[in-house]
């Protein structure tokens, strides 16, 4: 494939890595400073940009009927708009806060336990996320997807940063050059339960990407990680 970067950062420098890696061509790269983003000849485009650029940026992949695999978070509240435009141009999209394989897999293992614990009334529920000093959502898309998912199995009213009665604490850190680490801690006045994800570089991110965009670029339509999940064996 021909896969176009948007976004040519940290993040955007390991998915050229990668997709190098896996025999692909880097038909374009887009950052902050291209003036030119023609997307001719790419056929598909993974993207990971500030907030602030990422709606157009989806909107000129779609425009081009280019498939575009997204990773960046914070832009949420336009995400119904992106996904009906997508469909009314016939194009392709697929979107998660995260696409480590690992993580997608804690996902899974969150809600199942999320949905265990919920008869017990005794145990109270918290999250704990930590990246580096760069990252500029707080908290980050991850945690935010990690509580919604608790938050369909509980009686708490939503997500909060701060301390407030009957909602879920996110406890949220940026420091140093931490990759990414999530937990969700549920402590009664006996026990202690937590199960955590740490990544440990962005490689992990940067293939699950890759592969996505892999999986999505001869489709139509609206797409998410679980769907990727749930129809490849990798």
């Amino acid at each position: 494939m021909n896969i176009a970067i948007i976004g040519y950062g940290q993040m955007g420098k390991e998915i050229e890595k990668i997709s190098i890696s896996r025999d692909h061509k880097i038909g374009k790269i887009i950052d902050v400073n291209t003036h030119n983003k023609d997307l001719s000849g790419c056929d598909v485009a993974i993207l990971f940009t500030t907030p602030d650029s990422v709606v157009q940026n989806i909107k000129i992949c779609l425009d081009n009927k280019v498939p575009v695999v997204c990773g960046t978070t914070g832009w949420l509240e336009k995400y119904d708009y992106i996904t009906d435009y997508c469909k009314r141009k016939d194009a392709t999209f697929l979107f998660s806060p995260n696409f480590s394989i690992g993580v997608n897999l804690f996902f899974k293992l969150n809600s199942f336990f999320a949905e265990k614990i919920s008869k017990y009334k005794n145990f109270n529920v918290s999250i704990n996320e930590k990246h580096h000093l760069k990252k500029i959502d707080k908290p980050s898309g991850t945690a935010i997807k990690i509580a919604e998912d608790i938050l369909l199995n509980c009686s708490l009213s939503g997500w909060t940063l701060k301390d407030e009665k009957d909602k879920l604490k996110i406890n949220s850190d940026r420091f140093g050059k931490e990759k990414g680490f999530h937990e969700v801690l549920y402590e009664s006045e006996h026990d202690s339960i937590s199960i955590s994800h740490n990544a440990k570089s962005r490689k992990g991110f940067a293939l699950g990407a890759v592969l996505c965009a892999e999986w999505i670029f001869d489709k139509k339509g609206v797409f998410t990680m679980d769907d990727f999940l749930s129809n490849t064996n990798f």
